[in-house]
């Protein structure tokens, strides 16, 4: 498999003389998931180079602090329509894509970018479209259960392919995501790598005697219940944050490691840099930002064996079999035990993390939004 690559670790980004930006850019978010701080970040760094962001919302509405923070950035506009995982019946999506236009006529918008491929299907405006593939249903069915869709999710498939073909440009965050979308979808036209970034600063804290871990607990590629067996054998506490309670009844109980609840970005961060081991389970990361974030800290990590943190993580980690809870809680003790290793770690993975920049991101989005602007779409990127 080619893919085209717009940056990525160590690469630079080439402009191939002036072409337009679009002044306007109509991004959709969802205030669930990871989605949100690629959206808001990146749209903060967008502005700082004079391009404005209309942030249009989906499903569960944000909290007070989720708002105020995108209306610092840019215009806001919640909609009342769902996300396309959180609905039985691709009938109840229906609306999206006049929503999505009428948007795009009333803001004056130049470019719609999409974080999620459904919403691109059914788009008729004459507007150039890029859509993210940050994740999917039959992605996370092919690495968590090693199985295609169930019949009553294959819709869902259906559309992400037709949303894949209506956009100009499909990006993916990783090599690794864009080698699953192309297992799962067949080839995709104009499929290109822009990693992801973090907005956080590098630095060096003091750190404590203790691991970190940070995710949707409820989600089962977020892979916590492996953590949570693990950390009755790691001498060191297991502080992990985040939802044990998901949207559709999903419950994950933690019994053995320190469970924090939900916390603000803010916090999480504050906690993770005091955190001298910080720990990603996952079995399905088509990125992985709290790999990131912890790097920038400096903390020594231990991830999931899986092929997105080997490409992104290799030779600046310890990794641990993902279905193994004795595999993680060996790596954690090991790191705990040797001071040398773990300083030597934290130091590789702050190194590595410098590679992934909210800069680096933007102008690689910039380079994406040029080439659809100009008309440079359905060129091959994937085969």
């Amino acid at each position: 498999m080619s893919v085209r690559a717009l940056s990525g670790s160590r690469q630079e980004v080439r402009h191939d003389g002036p072409s337009p930006l679009p002044r306007r850019v109509l991004m959709t978010v969802d205030a669930v998931g990871g989605v949100w701080r690629y959206a808001v970040d990146l749209a903060e760094a967008m502005r700082r180079s004079g391009v404005e962001t209309l942030i249009v919302g989906f499903g569960p509405a944000p909290s007070p602090e989720q708002r105020r923070e995108a209306e610092s950035i840019g215009r806001l506009e919640w909609s009342d329509q769902p996300l396309d995982w959180m609905v039985e019946d691709e009938s109840e999506l229906c609306g999206v894509p006049d929503l999505l236009s009428e948007l795009a006529l009333k803001h004056s918008v130049d470019l719609m970018h999409l974080n999620l491929p459904s919403q691109a299907s059914g788009i008729t405006a004459e507007i150039p479209v890029v859509t993210v593939s940050h994740s999917c249903v039959a992605t996370w069915f092919e690495a968590v259960r090693g199985s295609g869709l169930p019949t009553g999710w294959r819709w869902q498939k259906r559309l992400n392919r037709i949303g894949f073909d209506r956009a100009d440009l499909v990006l993916a965050p990783s090599r690794s995501h864009a080698m699953a979308v192309t297992r799962c979808y067949g080839p995709v036209r104009d499929l290109a790598v822009v990693y992801n970034a973090s907005r956080n600063a590098s630095s060096i804290s003091a750190k404590e005697n203790f691991a970190f871990a940070a995710g949707r607990w409820w989600d089962e590629g977020k892979n916590g219940a492996v953590l949570d067996r693990a950390a009755a054998d790691i001498g060191w506490p297991v502080a992990m944050a985040g939802a044990c309670d998901g949207p559709n009844g999903q419950r994950l109980a933690i019994a053995h490691a320190d469970h924090k609840g939900e916390l603000s970005h803010d916090s999480a961060i504050s906690l993770m840099s005091r955190a001298a081991i910080v720990v990603s389970p996952s079995v399905y990361e088509p990125f992985g930002l709290v790999a990131l974030e912890a790097a920038r800290a400096g903390a020594a990590l231990v991830l999931a064996d899986i092929e997105t943190y080997r490409e992104l993580w290799e030779g600046s980690a310890l990794f641990a079999d993902a279905d193994d809870p004795a595999a993680f809680a060996g790596a954690v003790n090991r790191l705990a035990e040797d001071a040398g290793l773990r300083a030597e770690l934290g130091r590789r993975a702050q190194s590595r993390s410098a590679d992934f920049t909210l800069e680096a991101q933007r102008e690689a989005i910039f380079a994406a939004y040029r080439r659809v602007m100009r008309g440079e779409n359905r060129l091959t990127a994937a085969e």
